[in-house]
């Protein structure tokens, strides 16, 4: 699992790691972008890092943990709810954060998948530091609605928690058809917002 260890050095800005380990998640994420997953080594990272390996092994156990540390760390914008005033507005600021974020991580998010087949402990750290997480967004958004009235809390499907993330993600590793702004805009307009407002215009 990661490793959830902080000292008096930690970040204000929610960050759950220290300033330290946000630096060597830094240079992680840059040396993957870079070299791609296989030819990354935590070795690697320790000496661009200047940072002995027994400090990156106490803190990640195996390359797939600081790599999955280091996605998380590097999309944890994504895990705030936007709060645009709007239901529409909130879900095209979602749409947007996770299309930068696929243009970004196309490599890192591959290459975490892949690892995740492999690996339970893995594929468990990623439902529960990544998935939970967004869902609790979506969560907050869609609560915020029905607070002001914009859909009906009998309206909210579970099932389309997953919609808008899942595709443009899905979309973002198909090399040839990265999700574009009007990726982001059909789903919201033409998927989302219909069926989560569908009672409303029936009365």
């Amino acid at each position: 699992m990661v490793s959830n260890s902080t000292d008096a050095s930690a970040t204000t800005s929610g960050c759950p790691w220290s300033a330290r380990e946000c630096e060597l998640l830094a240079v992680t994420l840059k040396l993957l972008q870079q070299h791609g997953y296989e030819r990354l080594t935590v070795e690697a990272v320790a000496t661009e890092a200047k940072a002995s390996k027994s400090t990156m092994y106490r803190r990640w156990p195996s390359k797939a943990d600081l790599v999955l540390a280091a996605f998380i760390e590097g999309t944890r914008e994504s895990a705030v709810p936007p709060r645009t005033g709007s239901l529409r507005g909130d879900l095209l600021a979602i749409g947007a954060a996770v299309r930068a974020q696929g243009r970004e991580h196309t490599g890192t998010m591959r290459a975490v998948l892949n690892e995740m087949s492999r690996s339970e402990a893995l594929s468990a750290a990623m439902q529960e530091k990544f998935v939970y997480h967004r869902t609790v967004v979506i969560q907050e958004v869609l609560g915020e609605a029905v607070a002001r009235g914009e859909i009906r809390a009998e309206a909210i499907n579970p099932e389309i928690w997953d919609v808008l993330p899942g595709y443009l993600v899905f979309r973002s590793l198909v090399a040839d058809r990265p999700p574009t702004e009007e990726t982001v805009r059909a789903l919201v307009d033409e998927v989302l917002l219909p069926s989560l407002t569908r009672d409303m215009t029936s009365g």
